[in-house]
């Protein structure tokens, strides 16, 4: 067993644990006199830092300077480890929900931290409970300016490489007539493979492309947009 991994197992791995049941915690907490979900991403920003800041992660943010914090945006992203999760909501000035698996609904605290912070479960196998939930997510950012983050992939690469996306980004942006922002991840992958739950430190890197504008566009479009969108994605990936 490398010095890295011994380091990862005996000392960065329980010190997660111990701050996401007490983050968790707070952040429940804080739900229950809250419940814009306000308080919880901020205590969601929180654990993010320090879960980077323990696991030795570096990142290099890139392309904040083409967004407005007064604009609610579709951020659309690569997959390539859980960690992208974090990694965005560390990093990302701007306070956004993201999509997830209904799966992760039913971890111990992480599962109650997006139920109270307004994260929105995602019904895989049914088209129609997908239609409401992209729905309801223009709505947010509609009517409370709130961000949303999309990994339209639908799910981490197995591979590591750019996969086919899916039209969700690009109906939400479409219905909500909100900018998309293309979001390449790079390096999350090293830090945290795909089946292990060992973090290791490590760089990486997120650029942010120019925000795509919606206005005017009708949801036949997003054909053409999630193409766009990958094909700006894929372009920042090439930078590495």
């Amino acid at each position: 067993m490398s010095l890295a991994l011994l380091r990862a197992v005996l000392v960065t791995d329980p010190i997660i644990l111990l701050l996401t049941a007490l983050m968790g915690t707070v952040s429940l907490a804080a739900s229950a006199l809250d419940g814009s979900g306000r308080a919880s991403h901020r205590i969601a920003r929180l654990w993010s830092r320090a879960l980077l800041f323990v696991s030795g992660v570096k990142v290099e943010l890139e392309g904040l300077d083409g967004l407005d914090p007064n604009t609610g945006y579709v951020f659309a992203s690569n997959h390539l480890s859980l960690m992208d999760t974090p990694v965005a909501i560390a990093n990302i000035p701007a306070e956004f929900r993201f999509l997830a698996k209904r799966s992760l609904f039913n971890v111990p605290f992480i599962g109650g931290h997006l139920n109270r912070a307004g994260h929105i479960p995602v019904e895989r196998d049914d088209p129609r409970a997908a239609v409401k939930v992209m729905a309801l997510a223009a709505r947010l950012i509609q009517e409370r300016c709130i961000s949303i983050l999309v990994f339209p992939e639908g799910g981490r690469s197995d591979n590591g490489l750019l996969q086919d996306f899916k039209e969700g980004a690009a109906y939400i942006a479409i219905k909500a007539a909100a900018p998309i922002v293309p979001m390449a991840v790079s390096g999350t992958r090293g830090v945290l493979t795909m089946g292990s739950i060992t973090i290791r430190g490590g760089r990486v890197r997120v650029r942010l492309g120019a925000p795509i504008g919606t206005a005017g566009m009708k949801l036949a479009d997003r054909v053409a947009l999630t193409a766009k969108v990958r094909a700006e994605i894929a372009r920042l990936l090439a930078q590495d």
